[in-house]
Formats: structure tokens, C-alpha cells, sequence
């Protein structure tokens, strides 16, 4: 059987059946496949039959060939280009980094830094409370 079928070969199929974890489907009358989740489409998947339905047909990848249980691994999202990337915003220059950093460096000071202004601090307070 296997000899009809080679891994990489692009062909039509017919959705059998769904599972959680997948969709069987049929290459001919003898030989099924499974399209594992991931390979449904390009990004996540969480409900496969928000993509699949029994019945549909397909066009796969064969990604594998298991001859000795005769399991072949397909793929639907290897036929498919893959979705562009969206543009990137630029990035800010180094110097407008350092002055927004400068700017905010009251609250990211080093706790042993903190610390010392918190005694300080403190002292003040319990000075100032002594003398009232």
C-alpha cells in the first residue's frame, strides 16, 4: 500500500472523522491518514471543528509514513503559506531610552538605596514626633 504514497507528496483527501486531538482522513478507499491538531492551520487551534467538519475535502501534505502500523502523519497548514508578519513599530533611539530611564529612576532605585532613604526617613518621622 505504501507504495502509491510518498512523504511530501500534496494531494486531495475527504474528512472522516474529528477528535479532539485531531481529523482522520481518507487519501483513497484503503489508506487514512491523521491531520494532528497542530497541523491544521497556521497559529493555534483550539476547537478543531471551528476548522473541520466530517466530510470536507482537504488538500494535505504527507509529513510521515509508518509502514510497519501503517500510519501516515498528514498535514493541512504545509500546504498553506504561511501568514505575513505584522510590521514591527520602531524602535526608539538609544538616547530617548536613557532620559525616559532618567526620568523614572525614583521609582527603580536599588532596595539597599531605598533602604537607606526609608531609615532616613524614619528617623525623621520619629524626631519630629518626639518634639510635639
Amino acid at each position: 500500500m505504501a507504495e502509491k504514497f510518498e512523504v511530501g507528496q500534496v494531494l486531495e483527501g475527504k474528512v472522516t472523522g474529528i477528535q479532539p486531538y485531531g481529523a482522520f482522513v481518507a487519501l483513497d478507499d484503503q489508506v487514512q491518514g491523521l491531520v494532528h491538531i497542530s497541523e491544521v492551520t497556521h497559529g493555534f487551534v483550539k476547537d478543531i471543528n471551528e476548522h473541520l467538519s466530517e466530510g470536507d475535502e482537504v488538500k494535505v501534505k504527507i509529513l510521515n509514513i509508518d509502514e510497519k502500523s501503517n500510519k501516515y502523519s498528514l498535514s493541512i497548514r504545509a500546504t498553506q503559506e504561511a501568514p505575513k508578519k505584522e510590521a514591527r513599530r520602531p524602535r526608539k533611539p538609544q538616547a530617548q531610552k536613557q532620559q525616559v530611564q532618567q526620568d523614572n529612576s525614583a521609582g527603580f532605585n536599588t532596595l539597599k538605596d531605598k533602604l537607606e532613604e526609608w531609615i532616613e526617613q524614619s528617623e525623621d518621622r520619629a524626631s519630629t514626633y518626639r518634639n510635639n
